[in-house]
């Protein structure tokens, strides 16, 4: 709990009050701007280790509330950023991995600020959060335009991404806007423009961040200038953390240790928010809640975070129990996933061996408990198993339903239902860290286009699993590239047949199909991929051309017919697609 002098809490008081009246009447309230760092460590920033550098990021926390330990649901960044503007954990919003769909009838923070008269803007900088995914429901203008990279890696720099912010801000009039603004640099690979280079082993993580924290500087100036006469609402997070190495973790998404689970989270808001500091787990979830509690605005429904609006004006910090998880190991090589439950200062890790941390005592977990405490293993794992319980979903790929009726008009429906939570005796991602080296290790060439090097080392792992779910698909991929196509028909034929919801899988599998001229089979993997990716573009432009060479030209009319569809609806432009022939 943290307290303030009677007076200056009275302040608040009539100031929150003021706001309440503000937005219950005709005209919303503040300016408000969410800023998303990816991939950001706590100790990242200068304002948790001196050694860092990020002055805007500190000068921030330092004008608001920093908690430099919140918690991120998952270690992903499509499933992070849905709980974030839902409020939900993803058991319950449904979206468990990036290249899934949110699901459209669940609530969004955007669309409560669309409804209260705010114009709204989003401007993202990864792959996962395109504007085909679902996020961007509720924004007036929602830019995606990415130009680094390749498909799947693509991204934004920080200069580009706020140099698009302040374009639109630019043409705004004097409404109230909520503006989420997205960076990607930090996240691997690690490339930062040599003015930022940093020392040391992590230098090239650590530079990224700096040259973010430079052109952060640069949004916040441009956002305080167009606020200029009233007041503005900032929150600034971090989806997910990133391990460098600790756990033999080098990036994020395997394991739920609190090396990716950590992350900054800031609310500066001057004259309602008292600066300060606190260590007390609070929630990505808890973003959504009390952005809206902040305003006075009604909370989403079926939200799982808790609005901590009181404890930043100097109330007291309520603080609930958090739920972690990541599928990662199951849905890339079918292993085990893992949920984690954090109570007070007890972190328990459901997998195969159960994790049992204190973490007063062990903040870096290197010390498993859990056979040494069964008593509070079972109680915190109830704990976690009755958190799922309760309005448990999965994830949709039916949210968009004009996609799907034009699928089912040219016969092709199936892909089967929504993934469900796998089940029996999985192995435990603690022991296969060794195979996901390798696997790492062959992606890594992949990346760098040495194929027949990436080639062999998936060889290597298939031969000793022959249903691996990633080398299966990174061996197609690789044969593609060296133009054996006849070869990678019938290894990406067994991707899908090991994991049939793989969007990617589907993906090259209909390449290989289309570069072996098997038009027909390759349009049963397009109109799959677009079941699983309703607004996928090139989905619905390869079931097309598919078709046109298997000679069905109405039906490759009707399927280009929706690639028009999606292509005029898109709020930016973007280049034509890529065809897979």
């Amino acid at each position: 709990m943290h307290s303030i002098p009677r007076l200056a809490r009275l302040a608040l008081l009539f100031a929150t009050c003021a706001l309440l009246a503000c937005c219950g009447g005709s005209r919303p309230g503040p300016d408000v701007l969410v800023v998303t760092i990816d991939t950001l460590r706590p100790d990242a920033l200068g304002v948790v280790d001196s050694r860092r550098e990020t002055p805007t990021i500190d000068a921030l926390a330092q004008d608001g509330f920093l908690f430099p330990a919140a918690v991120s649901p998952v270690p992903l960044t499509l499933p992070s950023h849905a709980s974030m503007l839902s409020g939900r954990w993803p058991v319950h919003h449904g979206v468990r991995d990036n290249g899934q769909s949110v699901p459209q009838e669940i609530n969004l923070l955007q669309e409560r600020m669309q409804q209260a008269g705010y114009r709204t803007g989003a401007f993202v900088s990864g792959f996962p959060l395109q504007a085909m995914f679902g996020l961007d429901r509720g924004f007036d203008h929602y830019d995606d335009e990415m130009n680094d990279g390749e498909q799947g890696w693509v991204e934004r720099r920080a200069q580009d991404t706020v140099q698009a912010a302040m374009t639109w801000w630019a043409g705004m009039d004097a409404v109230p806007t909520f503006t989420w603004v997205h960076f990607y640099d930090p996240h691997d690979p690690y490339e930062p423009p040599r003015e930022f280079w940093q020392p040391g082993e992590h230098g090239a993580y650590y530079g990224e961040v700096a040259y973010t924290d430079y052109w952060l500087g640069k949004l916040l100036e441009a956002a305080r200038q167009r606020s200029a006469g009233r007041s503005m609402l900032v929150v600034l997070t971090a989806d997910h953390g990133e391990a460098l190495g600790e756990h033999r973790e080098l990036t994020h998404g395997y394991f739920v240790y609190d090396a990716t689970m950590r992350v900054p989270l800031v609310f500066s808001w001057p004259g309602h928010i008292q600066p300060s500091r606190s260590a007390a787990p609070v929630q990505l979830v808890d973003l959504a809640p009390t952005v809206l509690d902040l305003l006075g605005m009604e909370p989403l429904p079926a939200a799982d975070g808790q609005s901590i609006a009181e404890g930043l004006k100097g109330g007291e910090l309520v603080v609930h129990p958090a739920r972690m998880e990541t599928w990662l190991p199951w849905t890339y090589y079918g292993w085990s996933p893992l949920g984690a439950w954090l109570d007070d200062t007890w972190k328990f890790i459901d997998a195969p061996v159960p994790e049992l941390y204190k973490l007063e005592t062990d903040p870096h977990e290197t010390s498993n408990e859990a056979t040494s405490h069964p008593a509070i293993v079972d109680r915190l794992g109830i704990a976690l198993a009755q958190s799922a319980h309760s309005q448990s979903r999965v994830a949709s790929t039916t949210m968009d339903e004009t996609a799907m009726q034009r699928l089912r008009s040219l016969g092709y429906v199936g892909v089967g239902a929504p993934v469900e939570a796998p089940s029996g005796d999985l192995p435990d991602p603690k022991a296969q860290v060794a195979m996901r080296d390798r696997l790492q290790q062959g992606e890594v060439l992949l990346r760098a286009q040495r194929f027949d090097e990436a080639r062999k080392v998936f060889d290597e792992v298939l031969k000793l699993d022959p249903d691996s779910r990633f080398a299966n698909l990174r061996m197609g991929i690789c044969l593609l590239r060296l133009g054996q196509n006849s070869e990678a028909v019938n290894v990406l034929e067994h991707a899908v047949e090991v994991e049939p919801r793989r969007a990617e899988a589907r993906y090259a599998f209909g390449d290989a199909l289309m570069r072996n001229g098997r038009f027909a089979e390759a349009a049963v993997q397009w109109a799959a991929l677009a079941e699983l990716q309703p607004r996928r573009k090139e989905a619905w432009f390869n079931l097309g051309a598919a078709l046109e060479k298997d000679g069905q030209p109405d039906q490759a009319g009707s399927a280009m017919q929706e690639f028009q569809r999606l292509s005029d609806s898109e709020k930016s432009a973007d280049s034509p697609p890529k065809s897979a022939q």
